[in-house]
Formats: C-alpha cells, sequence, structure tokens
C-alpha cells in the first residue's frame, strides 16, 4: 500500500496546489505523510455527514473539493461544527485533502466534468489559463450541443443528468430559445458574465445565480445582433459532484499504474443545503409589493 505521502504527491501533480486562487485553502488538511492509504473518498463537502460516512467506509483519505478552512480558526475544539469534523478525522486516522480553484483550473477540470455529465462538447476555457501555452486550462469551459435544442429541453437535460437537488434548474429567458453553444462553470459562475457575453454563447449554465447580475446580464446581452443570453441556475453542490467521479477515475487509473491498489470511492450523500422547493402559483394578479 501506498504512504499517504505519495498519493498526496499523485494528487498535486493533477492539481498543482499554486495553480490555486491566492484566497483559496488547498492542499492537506490533516494526515500523518506515513501512514499507509488504502481506501479514498471523493466527496464536494468536508462536512460531518462525509467524514461519518468515510468512517463507516473505512477510509484512509477523504478528499473534497471545497475547503475545510476557508477563511482561517482559533480553534478546533470539538464543541464547534468544523472541529468536531477534524477530530473525528483524526480519532479514526483519515487524512483530508482539498482540491479546489485548483481543481476548477486543471486540465480536465470541474467544468469538463459538468460539460460531460450534460454530453457537451468541450472547445476551449472561458477564461485561459496564460501559464498554459496549449490553451487548455483555465476557469470554464466553452461547449457545442450535437444538436440544438430549446432552452426549456436543455434545462429538462441539465435537470436530468445532474444529480437531484431540491433548487432543480432556474432559468432566465425565452424557453423557445434555440441554444447551439453553452458556457459551463462548475459553482458560482456569477463573476465571470464579461467573459460570457465575450465568448458569444447562447447560454452559460452555472450555480448561485443572483438577481442583480443576472437582471444585468440578460440586459447587457440584448444588442439588436444576437438572441439574448439565457442562463440556466443549478444547485451549487450539483455542478460539482460529477468532478469527483472523474477525480475518482483519475487516481484510479494512478493506482493501477503504480500497483499500489486503492478502492476509490465517491460519495453519493447529498450535502447540498436546500432540502425541499415549493413551486410558486400562478396567478393573473399582482403578488407581493415592488422592492
Amino acid at each position: 500500500m501506498p504512504r499517504l505521502s505519495e498519493v498526496i504527491a499523485a494528487l498535486d501533480a493533477l492539481w498543482p496546489p499554486e495553480r490555486a486562487e491566492s484566497w483559496d485553502a488547498v492542499g492537506t488538511v490533516a494526515g500523518d505523510p506515513d501512514q499507509e492509504v488504502s481506501r479514498v473518498l471523493f466527496a464536494v463537502d468536508p462536512v460531518q455527514d462525509i467524514v461519518d460516512e468515510a468512517v463507516k467506509l473505512g477510509a484512509d483519505l477523504l478528499v473534497t473539493h471545497h475547503p475545510l478552512y476557508l477563511r482561517g480558526t482559533t480553534t478546533v475544539a470539538a464543541d464547534t461544527f468544523k472541529g468536531r469534523v477534524v477530530h473525528t478525522l483524526i480519532k479514526h486516522d483519515i487524512a483530508l485533502h482539498v482540491a479546489h480553484t485548483n481543481a476548477d483550473r486543471a486540465d480536465p477540470g470541474v467544468s469538463d466534468a459538468l460539460a460531460g455529465a450534460l454530453d457537451l462538447r468541450v472547445v476551449r476555457p472561458l477564461v485561459p489559463d496564460p501559464a498554459d501555452p496549449a490553451g487548455r486550462r483555465g476557469l470554464g469551459r466553452v461547449c457545442e450541443l450535437d444538436h440544438p435544442l430549446t432552452v426549456r429541453e436543455f434545462a429538462a437535460r441539465a435537470a436530468e443528468r445532474l444529480p437531484a437537488t431540491a433548487q432543480g434548474i432556474r432559468v432566465a429567458g425565452d424557453p423557445e430559445a434555440l441554444v447551439r453553444t453553452v458556457a459551463v462553470s462548475g459553482g458560482s459562475g456569477d463573476s465571470l458574465f464579461d467573459d460570457v457575453r465575450a465568448a458569444g454563447v447562447d447560454a452559460f449554465l452555472t450555480a448561485d445565480l443572483r438577481h442583480h447580475p443576472v437582471s444585468e446580464a440578460r440586459a447587457q446581452s440584448t444588442d439588436g445582433n444576437h438572441q439574448p443570453l439565457a442562463l440556466l441556475d443549478a444547485a451549487h453542490w450539483a455542478t460539482e459532484w460529477p468532478w469527483c467521479e472523474l477525480a475518482a477515475a483519475q487516481l484510479d487509473e494512478i493506482s493501477d499504474r503504480h500497483g499500489w491498489g486503492l478502492r476509490v470511492h465517491v460519495s453519493a450523500t447529498v450535502t447540498d443545503p436546500w432540502t425541499a422547493h415549493a413551486a410558486s402559483t400562478t396567478t393573473s394578479e399582482a403578488l407581493g409589493a415592488p422592492n
């Protein structure tokens, strides 16, 4: 069996920590470099339910996309949520490793996995990494559909192909407009609207879209020469979960190549924080007051 340090070296080769954003917190959070690793679990969030799943599974290493401590801390006391996570990991000799924005920028990365889940052909990065001469790394992806779909049909595809969540898929735009090209970005993507407009795509699928950025993006995309940009908002967790399967497959290949015999698993536990959805009742009467 490989040591943790060997497995982490392989993961860092896939997602070099120096390619993470300056504000990010990636890398190994807990774990003894000399401990042996035989079973690995991939998940999006390092929350207690996932850590408990790792314990039950007998995992030696938990790899998550989201950091446990993004802004630092002064305590790991077990009476705090994150402290309890740390205590559980250490008590059961489970290491925790994080690949966040370095996995977003990777080739293949989070948005490649999202595009694959939606059966899209990746054309190029939405925001290319200037340090990549091949032009394959970067944030988001610009994609093509194999045949045009309406916005309504593409939203239905996303709802069917991505993991089910209470939110489902929200749409801003004409449901009957045709979609041939799509930009995708796993996780929160409304900071990329300028890049999406510059890409000239018909639709943008991402997560965590807010009222004012969406309103402005829709208005700014209407120039009289192109159809307005359609926006599809999926749950944050759902847009990033496909990366777990991609990452697990990458580690499986490395394990086979080195003869490590790792048993690699992907958590199916839904850690999206939203738990229910009530659809609005459409009436001809004005509801509520303007803000």
